[in-house]
């Protein structure tokens, strides 16, 4: 028993080592004072990180990724609160089919619906670049809402609406006033996790950004390949860090066992 526990610990360390290992490397290399990415570091700068504000178009594209992922946000919250409440709440024919589609994005390999989205919104339906990320973004993010609001709504107690609506409440002021308070967390945490999908994703960005339009991720590909100095690292390591602040707040709102329900 013992041999197993100790083998169990060091398949455990190296699958830790395995994950966290790039992030530690990347980290380090993030503060190389020359002009080389360098692994292990030659010394210790903060002039990558300060040059991270010297690229405009690392300041565009932010402003950029922002916008998307904010209008997308509230596109897809339109979306998907309702899409979560009919099929939290009621049991009709085709629900399961539903359900299979707005779960779809998810399912489907990026690249597959990257080029879909590019054929079908950009080329048939000729929409300015700009629409096409919203839509493309959207539909990225509708699976991430729908999926954690529908987790808070299965916890939520039906029977409080229904004394609503016999202390004389309407349906639409008991759905704002009653159900949506209640679930709140869960909005929240459904609002930063599709917000970290989108403002990270590359598989739908790369194939809706055009001439004059792009996303953070894809200026940094782009940067990649025609620069080898750790700025990419150093803006790296400052997006591990939002997007570990950003996990953080929806554990401490939400609790990850909400992610391992339904």
């Amino acid at each position: 028993m013992q041999e197993k526990n100790r083998g169990l610990a060091v398949f455990t360390f190296l699958v830790f080592l395995f994950l966290l290992g790039p992030l530690v490397i990347i980290s380090l290399t993030s503060f190389e004072p020359s002009t080389v990415l360098r692994f292990p570091p030659k010394g210790f700068s903060l002039r990558w990180y300060e040059n991270i504000l010297d690229v405009e178009m690392f300041l565009e594209t932010f402003k950029t990724s922002i916008f998307v992922s904010v209008i997308g946000n509230l596109l897809a919250l339109a979306l998907g609160i309702p899409a979560a409440y009919a099929l939290s709440r009621y049991q009709f024919k085709g629900k399961g089919f539903f359900n299979a589609v707005f779960l779809s994005p998810v399912l489907i390999p990026g690249i597959v619906l990257g080029f879909a989205m590019l054929k079908y919104v950009i080329v048939i339906y000729d929409l300015p670049i700009y629409a096409g990320l919203l839509v493309g973004h959207t539909v990225v993010m509708l699976p991430f809402i729908i999926r954690v609001i529908a987790s808070s709504l299965a916890n939520f107690d039906f029977a409080i609406e229904e004394a609503a609506y016999s202390l004389g409440s309407g349906k639409l002021a008991t759905f704002f006033k009653v159900v949506l308070p209640n679930i709140r967390s869960g909005i929240i945490a459904a609002i930063l996790i599709a917000f970290l999908e989108s403002f990270n994703n590359v598989d739908i960005s790369v194939f809706m950004t055009g001439p004059g339009v792009s996303t953070l991720p894809i200026q940094m590909l782009t940067y990649v390949e025609n620069n080898f100095d750790p700025t990419i690292a150093a803006l790296s390591v400052v997006l591990m860090i939002i997007t570990a602040v950003l996990m953080f707040l929806i554990e401490r709102l939400l609790g990850l066992s909400y992610f391992t329900k339904r």
